[in-house]
């Protein structure tokens, strides 16, 4: 049977990361050059894992642009969703990495080239050969990427294809509190699997994320499964069947940018081989604990792309780690 094709949309950029941890970004010396973006952290992942990725998203006409779509290239990634803008650049992020591995960001997008990609750009044959579709938030902050990103949803829903969302939440690049809540909300009954981190769940109800009954108030109809990362104690997961906690890895945590999109990578690589995890508990914890593992492995390292796991680095802590 062929390798199942998961799309990825939305933003590729430059992440500068301080070479000391611990330190803020007007006190640092010097910064590496790291690819970030999500979706993009997503599409290597699964490539990374043995499953076939696209990545769908603009770039601009720089050397920066280009030497992302390589990075996408050299991890296998197909791009022939990519395109470029000779008038905007790549976007850009200053990472801060505090002492305990956590981040804050400054972003230089005033517009950044992803947030110009516009419909009639789109790859929509791309998107139809796809079993899943996956994207985040931030496509849908500005126009006119967002009605690029709501037409390539519609795309992939009138195709059969499955929709998964990880919002991804960003708030310095939205333009208040109340308009990424919007934002994020505004696509959030047309999903099939989202993914949110047990911040995101507060930021979202204004809630407690600990309470089941907090977390159900993000369920809707369509949705097939909602689940809920809980950082180094592993994720939840809610369908309309069943629920449940499966533990995570314990490592020595160095930095955790990427480790979500591990985390959403190996999922649905696992998803993409066998849609019947959905509706087999059994099945979905196994899928779950391998994702807990790549995201676990994914935080051993500095950067996210150069930190994603294999296969058999993510069953080698699996294997160390059960009793």
């Amino acid at each position: 049977m062929a390798t199942p094709l998961i799309v990825s949309f939305g933003e590729m950029l430059i992440d500068f990361v301080p070479d000391t941890s611990g330190v803020s970004l007007a006190e640092s010396t010097g910064f590496l050059k790291a690819p970030g973006g999500a979706p993009a952290n997503v599409a290597c992942a699964i490539s990374k894992l043995g499953g076939k990725s696209a990545f769908i998203g603009k770039f601009g006409d720089d050397e920066f642009g280009h030497m992302l779509v390589n990075i996408l290239k050299k991890n296998g990634v197909n791009s022939e969703g990519v395109c470029f803008d000779t008038h905007a650049r790549t976007a850009l992020a200053f990472v801060t990495l505090k002492k305990n591995g956590e981040r804050e960001f400054m972003f230089y997008r005033n517009p950044s080239a992803d947030m110009l990609l516009k419909e009639s750009e789109l790859n929509k044959d791309l998107i139809k050969k796809a079993k899943i579709f996956h994207y985040g938030s931030i496509s849908l902050i500005s126009e006119p990427c967002r009605a690029a990103h709501m037409a390539a949803m519609k795309t992939a829903k009138d195709a059969g294809v499955l929709l998964s969302y990880d919002p991804n939440v960003r708030l310095p690049l939205w333009p208040s509190t109340e308009a990424a809540i919007e934002g994020i909300k505004s696509i959030w009954n047309e999903a099939d699997i989202i993914k949110v981190s047990d911040d995101e769940v507060t930021f979202l109800t204004r809630g407690d994320a600990e309470k089941d009954d907090v977390v159900l108030s993000l369920m809707h109809d369509k949705l097939k499964l909602l689940i809920v990362t809980d950082g180094e104690k592993g994720c939840r997961y809610y369908t309309k069947k069943f629920k449940g906690k499966v533990p995570g890895y314990s490592v020595k945590t160095v930095d955790t940018t990427g480790a979500g999109d591990s985390f959403v990578g190996a999922f649905l690589v696992s998803l993409g081989k066998d849609g019947s995890i959905l509706d087999d508990e059994g099945k979905l914890k196994e899928a779950l604990a391998f994702a807990n593992a790549c995201g676990a492995v994914c935080t051993t390292q500095k950067g996210a792309i150069p930190a994603l796991p294999t296969p058999s680095d993510a069953q080698q802590l699996m294997k160390s780690k059960s009793k």
